[in-house]
């Protein structure tokens, strides 16, 4: 799905996508077709659902969007950090 299909089908929603097809050009990732996985009211309740999933699988691009956003920009930058397992 295209975000502008994601726009008309979730109008004033934040939504938690997956993407399926991407590309980065520099520091920047181009989604060019994404799934939806749930809609919300807020960023609060996706941020939940977003945390469970990604540490089910952490392979997963998984984002939060809202629709009012005409587009979507998404920079990828290096994580500095200490993982740990839990």
């Amino acid at each position: 799905m295209k975000w502008s299909e994601v726009r008309k089908l979730f109008p004033e929603r934040c939504v938690l996508v997956e993407a399926l097809q991407s590309q980065t050009k520099g520091k920047e990732k181009f989604i060019e077709e994404m799934a939806v996985i749930d809609d919300f009211e807020n960023g609060n309740a996706a941020w939940k659902v977003y945390k469970k999933l990604h540490m089910e699988n952490q392979n997963r691009e998984l984002y939060i969007f809202h629709t009012n956003n005409e587009e979507i920009k998404v920079i990828e930058q290096p994580y500095i950090g200490v993982r740990r397992k839990i």
